[in-house]
């Protein structure tokens, strides 16, 4: 039977964004190797988009999630491969020219920011084909019927007498949750709370910028509501501890059935909401499943 050894945490050796002496394993993901170089180039990626700078302080946290998102992209690319998913590069130009416009940045200049730029094509290529992926299985097991629709809006009309939030989360381990007070100051401030979230956060609505859509009362963690129930819309809450981690909270909106007027939603918004549920979850379920079976090891 396959041992599988996962181990995340600080990765000693690991290269800085400066270039790196030499090259070593930093870790096998089912015998192909993610090197030091290989996450020194990822670090430089993560931080184009991330507010936070690289230093002493923040070090520990940025690494330990490059590696975790190195790793996944490594078994995403694999699982592709083995179902015969391909990406042609004309696909991944046009996602590389979305990708600067959307940062802002002249792909012309990647060498000069010191961006690996084959590093960042493979990312990309990595997640069109795992985008693929997920879409093939979701039309090889998941039919969308007009029954579910019909029984969604009638779920989302009745929805409508309940009280809600509409919610963004960032979570972060005890462990990991080093100087979380600052950050939790830092994003009273700085209005880009899913920038921090997609960076940060261990959450899987990390993938989503920290966004819980809404959520009605009494379907969460009571201590979520609670603290909740005391905010204003646009409020960023202090970081509290529930459980093993830390939350911190920005309120977005509260949906108040007296107050506010009801509606019916669209068929197409409707069908589109369940699409993306499903494969969502398929998703999630299948990076699981892949995970279990994988022998991912760690280098020290």
């Amino acid at each position: 039977m396959k041992k599988l050894f996962l181990v995340l945490g600080l990765i000693y050796g690991l290269a800085t964004p400066a270039a790196a002496d030499t090259v070593k394993i930093a870790a096998l993901v089912n015998g192909e190797i993610i090197s030091n170089e290989d996450l020194s180039d990822q670090v430089k990626i993560f931080m184009i988009n991330s507010p936070v700078p690289y230093n002493a302080e923040t070090k520990d946290m940025i690494d330990q999630r490059v590696m975790v998102q190195t790793v996944e992209q490594k078994l995403k690319s694999q699982a592709a491969a083995k179902e015969n998913i391909t990406v042609s590069d004309p696909e991944v130009d046009a996602q590389m020219k979305s990708w600067a416009q959307k940062n802002k940045i002249n792909l012309s200049s990647l060498d000069k920011k010191g961006i690996n730029r084959q590093a960042l094509a493979d990312n990309i290529k990595a997640e069109i084909a795992w985008v693929k992926l997920i879409r093939k299985k979701y039309y090889q097991t998941a039919n969308l019927t007009q029954k579910e629709i019909d029984e969604t809006i009638d779920e989302v009309v009745k929805d409508m007498s309940i009280k809600k939030y509409q919610v963004q989360e960032i979570y972060i381990s005890r462990k990991n949750a080093k100087d979380i007070q600052s950050l939790a100051e830092l994003l009273r401030e700085d209005p880009r709370f899913d920038l921090y979230a997609a960076r940060f956060s261990e959450a899987p609505s990390a993938a989503n910028g920290g966004n819980l859509g809404w959520i009605n009362s009494g379907k969460m963690l009571s201590a979520l509501e609670m603290r909740l129930s005391r905010m204003k819309p646009g409020e960023v809450s202090d970081a509290f501890l529930v459980g093993d981690g830390y939350y911190i909270l920005k309120l977005q909106q509260v949906f108040d059935p007296k107050k506010n007027p009801n509606f019916t939603p669209d068929q197409k918004e409707i069908k589109m909401l369940l699409e993306n549920q499903k494969m969502e979850a398929i998703s999630k379920k299948l990076l699981q499943d892949i995970k279990q079976k994988a022998i991912i090891e760690i280098k020290k």
